[in-house]
């Protein structure tokens, strides 16, 4: 689609590709220069995204959002996000957020007419962006690792993607981090 943005995977993985620890905890990132893991630029040009509940219980307990709404406000204003889960949260007031579950197609035609020309992002969880290739809907991963080893976690992407379904865009060195930029394709 002309003007259309790309659906982006972006996240940050341990050098073992893990993008959580076992208990969700995510320590082992915050532990990090600020600075070499700042995506705002990156940040600047999504429309939309979704996350699955686990990440969302994650941020909304790293930062507080229930107790301070307008830290979500500041960083999401005009943004809208869609949550995946099964089961009821907490939600943040005043944010402009969705719950949904189920097939990600109609979530993500949603989301691609609120982001207009910018980009979809897929903030956390690797079987929810696996959801998304799976449905042909995911066009770049974008993987931080970082210098970290945590042996058991959260996977980055729990399912199979072949050397003919990836392919290496971008390697930049932030600091301590290799963000790792892949095309993926996979048929829509």
């Amino acid at each position: 689609m002309a003007g259309m943005g790309l659906t982006t995977y972006y996240i940050f993985a341990s050098l073992d590709g893990f993008v959580a620890a076992e208990d969700n905890g995510l320590d082992w990132l915050y532990g990090l220069d600020a600075a070499d893991r700042d995506f705002s630029d990156f940040l600047a040009g999504v429309g939309a995204f979704a996350m699955g509940s686990s990440t969302y219980e994650s941020v909304l307990r790293d930062s507080g959002l229930l107790e301070h709404p307008e830290r979500w406000l500041e960083g999401h204003r005009g943004r809208p996000a869609w949550v995946f889960s099964s089961r009821e949260l907490p939600v943040i007031p005043g944010a402009d957020i969705t719950f949904v579950n189920g097939d990600v197609a109609p979530v993500h035609a949603a989301m691609v007419a609120a982001a207009g020309e910018k980009d979809v992002f897929i903030a956390g969880g690797g079987g929810l962006a696996a959801r998304f290739a799976a449905a042909g809907l995911l066009d770049r991963m974008v993987v931080g690792v970082a210098p970290a080893i945590l042996t058991a976690g959260k996977p980055l992407f729990p399912s199979v993607l072949t050397p003919a379904e990836l392919r290496l865009e971008q390697v930049e060195r932030v600091g301590q981090i290799a963000y790792l930029t892949y095309v993926v394709a996979t048929s829509r």
